[in-house]
């Protein structure tokens, strides 16, 4: 029998250590983007920027640890390692919520410091797990490719199976804080078995110590939402001048405005605008057979069905929960004049009958970022072969200074209607301000003098000038969160 099958670490829990510390590693990574989103939102950047920290770490603790288990027998710093870092993960929820509440609508750019610093400390910590294993595994030079092989394999399918458990199974049904609490709990203890095996009870008693004061951190710590979504953090907030308003909140962003009471009232500009163009499109009563991709609060199908009797609204929102919490704080309940389809849009819209809808609304967000695919010509020439001859596309365009994913969005249904016209504050087509747009395409002519849009803003048709040389969005090439980007920076 070599050293190596005689050490203290048999090849069974080399495995199991190499296996879980990587799945750990992941499950953090994964996390920690949910963790961000209701603070500076979640965009390909900040998925991005994630990752990059992520792989950072992982490298840094591969090297590390590697480093030190040529130094420090592995058998003395296997266990303390694991309890740290899993005495750190308790920590990385209460901290980054912390900071959240703390700039929140300040400095975004601090939580995102905040959550690298304590993202990369413990996620360096596992990482460091596999070369030490690998150093207890090593019996003579004879082994060396069989045990770095096997454990790299492992350590690389426990990366996956994190990712995907993560993915498809915690996050749709565990809060972040049971996520957080049980990755870290998991750790502690499998440290602490280790510690104490390896080292004594007593090397165990201050990583512990640490692991009890993150999860009492993490039970105290602010709750920025109401329900934790596969997609959102989201809560429904009542407006105290308003008897009957309600708020629903997604990620950091108000997102919808409702009145249980009182269908009709609108808040947000953008919802009136919309209603300007349709009530110069159809007259006024006269029922539409109407497609929503997004539903929010449900704020629109509202209030056609109240205005206009018999219209028929189908709506396609990817996140069930929302939907749930609709009906739970918002009153929503569907019938024959409201089908709602827990769906990807996209694929909503690819299931619709040709010619079969006269109005299409486009008001899909995904925090701060919006969900490219809804944006490229594909998807508007979809729209455009569900709507009927004299059908109108209606799109809610959310942008800032230089306004360059509007004008792309712009160009890109200019591209497929005949007609395209835009509803926005003077300043926002002067390239002074941001918000919200709504862009209008159609078949038809549009009756740009019959649009009464909401006070201060303005409707224009003649866009040459302000969408230039803008390009057209395509599943091929749609860099709508670069194109978002210079108001951030």
């Amino acid at each position: 029998m070599s050293k190596g099958e005689g050490g203290p670490v048999g090849q069974r829990l080399a495995i199991a250590l190499a296996f879980g510390s990587s799945a750990a590693v992941m499950v953090l990574e994964l996390v920690s983007l949910r963790l961000v989103a209701p603070y500076i939102g979640l965009t390909l950047e900040t998925n991005t920027a994630v990752i990059g920290v992520a792989l950072a770490a992982i490298a840094t603790g591969a090297a590390l640890g590697g480093r030190f288990a040529d130094t420090v027998p592995p058998s003395r710093t296997l266990g303390p390692l694991m309890l740290f870092a899993g005495a750190l993960v308790m920590l990385v929820l209460p901290v980054v919520r912390w900071t959240g509440e703390a700039v929140r609508g300040g400095s975004t750019d601090l939580v995102f410091l905040v959550l690298a610093v304590t993202l990369f400390i413990p996620a360096a910590l596992l990482a460091a797990v596999t070369p030490m294993v690998t150093k207890l595994r090593l019996g003579n030079l004879a082994q060396t490719g069989t045990v770095v092989g096997r454990l790299s394999a492992y350590a690389t399918v426990g990366g996956i199976v994190g990712t995907v458990l993560t993915g498809f199974v915690f996050v749709a049904e565990t809060p972040i804080s049971g996520i957080v609490l049980t990755l870290g709990g998991l750790l502690v203890v499998a440290g602490a078995v280790l510690t104490v095996v390896l080292r004594g009870a007593q090397a165990a008693v201050k990583p512990v110590a640490l692991a009890l004061i993150g999860a009492t951190l993490t039970l105290v710590a602010p709750r920025p939402c109401e329900v934790e979504t596969a997609y959102h953090c989201a809560k429904v907030v009542a407006d105290p001048g308003r008897d009957g308003g309600r708020t629903l909140y997604l990620d950091q962003l108000r997102h919808s405005y409702v009145d249980l009471n009182d269908p009709t009232y609108l808040e947000f500009t953008y919802i009136k605008n919309f209603v300007a163009a349709i009530n110069a499109t159809w007259p006024a009563g006269k029922p539409v057979d109407a497609l929503h991709v997004g539903g929010g609060g449900l704020t629109m199908p509202r209030y056609l069905t109240a205005t206009r009797p018999g219209s028929k609204n189908q709506v396609y929102e990817i996140d069930g929960a929302v939907v749930e919490l609709d009906k739970k704080e918002l009153g929503v309940r569907t019938g024959p004049d409201l089908a709602v389809t827990v769906q990807d849009g996209r694929l909503g819209v690819r299931d619709e009958a040709t010619d079969s809808r006269d109005l299409v609304v486009m008001d899909a967000f995904s925090g701060l970022s919006v969900p490219w695919h809804l944006t490229t010509r594909e998807l508007v020439a979809d729209v455009r072969r569900v709507l009927r001859p004299d059908g109108v596309y209606l799109v809610n365009v959310i942008d800032y200074g230089r306004e360059l994913f509007a004008k792309a969005e712009i160009r890109t249904l200019q591209a497929e209607f005949a007609h395209v016209a835009v509803i926005a504050r003077p300043d926002e087509f002067a390239e002074k301000g941001g918000g919200n747009l709504v862009l209008i395409g159609s078949d038809r002519p549009i009756d740009v003098a019959a649009i009464k849009p909401a006070p201060g803003n303005d409707v224009r048709d003649d866009l040459t000038g302000f969408v230039g040389n803008a390009p057209v969005l395509t599943d091929d090439y749609a860099p709508v969160d670069q194109l978002l980007t210079p108001y951030r920076s």
